[in-house]
């Protein structure tokens, strides 16, 4: 967990993310996270049973609603919540591939439910924000 190649990986090779607990309102990190993850290229698959819209995307109410497995999957939830998300992902990866990449966002932590997932071959990036990681691989890229 929390590997920097693996970091490193995610983003590199992701251009889909589900963003569970994602908020209309702008000030919240949910959005404004999602809304550079989406300027810098990513496609944001929103998940949240309250809203139909963000970020001019359709919101899903879950995981299971969505098309298409996304690369990754960033969570903007409480950590009581995190092992129902790795249990539904766990679910979705029996029915088909993907579903293998769980980022819990800076400040959330669930130690089982990180573990529990990655027993589960799903790798685990926690307590990480994606907007700040994704700006040090541009500052590493943009060095080289």
């Amino acid at each position: 967990m929390n590997e920097p190649q693996l970091i490193h990986d995610l983003l590199a090779h992701a251009r889909t993310i589900a963003v569970v607990g994602i908020s209309e309102d702008a000030r919240k990190p949910s959005h404004y996270v999602s809304r550079y993850m989406q300027q810098a290229g990513y496609r944001i698959l929103p998940v949240n049973p309250s809203v139909t819209e963000v970020l001019g995307e359709r919101c899903y109410a879950s995981l299971s609603e969505l098309p298409a497995p996304p690369d990754i999957v960033n969570v903007f939830r409480l950590p009581k919540f995190i092992p129902a998300i790795v249990d539904e992902m766990m679910a979705l990866r029996h029915s088909g591939g993907g579903w293998d990449r769980l980022w819990v966002q800076l400040g959330i932590v669930n130690e089982a439910a990180a573990a529990q997932a990655e027993a589960a071959g799903i790798q685990v990036v926690m307590n990480r924000c994606i907007l700040v990681e994704h700006q040090k691989l541009v500052q590493e890229l943009t060095r080289k």
